[in-house]
């Protein structure tokens, strides 16, 4: 039997672990969302230091409406260092974006981003019954797309001037997914990436 796609769960890895989004990690994103300024970066829109509070009552109260599913991400040590969701949740067709990422700066090029899309795509398909995982990311921002294509998901198509981003700016966004059928070649493959000698 499917599990709930919106109940919150703890998902843990020898490099990372996903705990539910809490108020109480508020200290601990905002100086992860500091190491590397990422929210200066026009193509994605990571919530700035003193707009992290806020940041964390939206996503709270999107899972509150039944449209996310939000998880602090936290190193290997058990510190804080970025955040990532279940978004876009349809419950009809158990279909569901992994997506409003982001990681501080001292995590980024290891394999917590890895780990962290193994867990959440083995939970979807394996335990929640997805029948197909969505990215979506801004076409001109090429580290997110390299990243989600090494994953294995397959470019579906770009939403040309799909939506304004906060300096309103048009947004061009690439729809990737991976499905249920294609999941255990995909698995193998991000377990292989894993285990194999980092450069």
């Amino acid at each position: 039997m499917a599990g709930n796609i919106l109940e919150p769960v703890t998902l843990a890895g020898r490099h990372a672990r996903l705990v539910p989004l809490s108020a109480d990690q508020l200290e601990g994103l905002k100086q992860a969302s500091a190491d590397g300024e990422l929210h200066r970066l026009w193509y994605t829109s990571v919530a700035a230091p003193e707009r992290m509070e806020a940041e964390i009552a939206r996503r709270l109260a999107l899972h509150k409406a039944g449209s996310m599913l939000p998880f602090t991400v936290l190193d290997a040590e058990g510190h804080v260092a970025g955040m990532t969701t279940y978004m876009n949740i349809d419950l009809v067709h158990r279909r569901v974006e992994i997506g409003s990422t982001w990681y501080a700066r001292r995590v980024q090029r290891s394999g917590l981003n890895t780990e962290c899309k193994l867990m959440l795509l083995t939970h979807a398909f394996e335990t929640l019954d997805c029948i197909a995982v969505e990215f979506r990311t801004h076409r001109l921002n090429t580290q997110s797309r390299r990243a989600i294509e090494r994953l294995g998901a397959q470019l579906d198509g770009i939403l040309r001037a799909h939506q304004r981003t906060a300096d309103g700016h048009l947004r061009d966004t690439c729809v990737y997914s991976i499905t249920a059928a294609e999941w255990p070649t995909i698995k193998a493959h991000l377990q292989w990436q894993l285990e194999k000698p980092r450069d």
